[in-house]
């Protein structure tokens, strides 16, 4: 079982940053493929960022390139999420998300990963 704990939400200015953080208990954190997603209410969960155990292997939705850098450090089983130059449309409950399926896996799926996190809230004010 993986046991997935987010913090680092909050509420920021728009054009501020936050970091998010996520820590996995699992025993062999680099096996796993990480996301983030994210869900403002009212919508569906969407996919953010992925990155696998290379953290050089990074994926992002269009609307994070550029603003958004997903890392990891497998050494402290974390997983990071930078968010700069935030926007009001930013704001929602984000979740850290790990699979462990292998490289033919829509990494944008939410359906694709079998553990969530319990979600931090980011509010982005205008």
């Amino acid at each position: 079982q993986v046991q997935l704990v987010e913090s680092g939400g909050g509420l920021v200015q728009a054009g501020g940053s936050l970091r998010l953080s996520c820590v996995a208990s699992v025993s062999i954190f680099s096996a796993y493929t990480m996301g983030w997603f994210r869900q403002a209410p009212g919508k569906e969960r969407e996919f953010v960022a992925s990155i696998s155990w290379n953290p050089g292997d990074t994926y992002y939705t269009n609307s994070a390139k550029g603003r958004f850098t997903i890392s990891r450090d497998n050494a402290k089983n974390t997983v990071y999420l930078q968010m700069n130059s935030l926007k009001p449309e930013d704001t929602a409950i984000y979740y850290c998300a790990a699979h462990s399926r292998g490289r033919t896996a829509d990494i944008t799926l939410p359906r694709t990963y079998s553990y969530w996190g319990q979600g931090t809230q980011v509010t982005v004010s205008s």
